[in-house]
């Protein structure tokens, strides 16, 4: 079954950014729990800096799990990529991501690779970019693989990396992989830039689809943009996907009718009645 989920974001570096909820782990999980969400995605600093029993004590108080860890403050606060021309720094940014993946374990949940892909500049070849993220990704990949838990790869729009911004482009660096642990994360508001069609996307992508960033065109709440929900919809139980469908989208007009309108598509398109 479909499930529901909302972000949630630990990190002051983030803020501007597509999460709704902020700052206190238990008052956000209180409000994702009374409107009805059945899971949270969590944003933290770093893995060391949490209390696994805090977060745990959080989702027993309030009935919620965890949809999945983000690790984008990796990139936005402390500068790491797993494509970075220094070894050091690449090394670094495989250790942490593996962090938040022994975290993530605890609560049987996956951590997304987006932001901290990086770039190709131009300073190598861009196969060579290719080379240190797909080695990278098969290491974490294996790491997860240990802890039962799946990887996944957010592949984002042109404006944010040039290494794969489509469904297509990304399946096909997918198969180069030796681990089968890696799956993709599709967000609708990246692939209303660069697809062409959103539900073939989905279709191709199919049984390697482990998670859903649900937004409209505009980086908002479903329903507050233009995006042409039903054959999206359509596709996702076309494909039998079961995982979460998850709002990582701007906190506006304010959090709360955000979070609102968010459950409202997500009860219209695949809770209806």
């Amino acid at each position: 079954m479909i499930r529901s989920a909302i972000t949630i974001s630990l990190v002051p570096e983030l803020r501007g950014g597509p999460f709704v909820f902020w700052d206190d782990l238990d008052a956000s999980c209180a409000r994702a729990a009374a409107l009805g969400f059945d899971a949270v995605e969590l944003f933290f600093q770093e893995a060391r800096s949490v209390n696994a029993a805090e977060v745990q004590a959080a989702l027993d108080t309030h009935k919620l799990s965890v949809a999945a860890f983000g690790s984008g403050a990796g990139w936005v606060k402390h500068k790491l990529r797993l494509t970075d021309p220094d070894a050091r720094v690449r090394r670094r940014a495989i250790e942490y991501i593996a962090r938040f993946v022994e975290l993530a374990a605890q609560f049987k949940a996956p951590v997304i690779v987006g932001s901290m892909q990086g770039r190709w500049d131009g300073g190598v070849s861009r196969q060579q970019v290719l080379s240190w993220l797909a080695d990278a990704l098969n290491e974490l990949g294996e790491t997860a693989a240990k802890h039962n838990v799946p990887l996944l790869y957010e592949f984002l729009n042109r404006y944010e990396t040039n290494l794969f911004n489509t469904a297509e482009d990304a399946m096909a660096f997918l198969r180069m992989f030796h681990t089968q642990n890696v799956k993709l994360l599709c967000d609708l508001f990246h692939m209303n830039i660069e697809e062409r069609d959103i539900a073939g996307a989905l279709r191709l992508v199919g049984h390697k689809l482990g998670h859903v960033h649900f937004a409209d065109t505009n980086r908002r709440a479903v329903g507050f943009g233009h995006l042409d929900v039903a054959p999206i919809a359509q596709a996702l139980r076309d494909v039998g996907y079961d995982g979460f469908i998850s709002a990582e989208v701007l906190p506006l007009p304010d959090a709360e009718t955000a979070a609102k309108q968010t459950l409202a598509s997500f009860r219209q398109w695949f809770r209806p009645g």
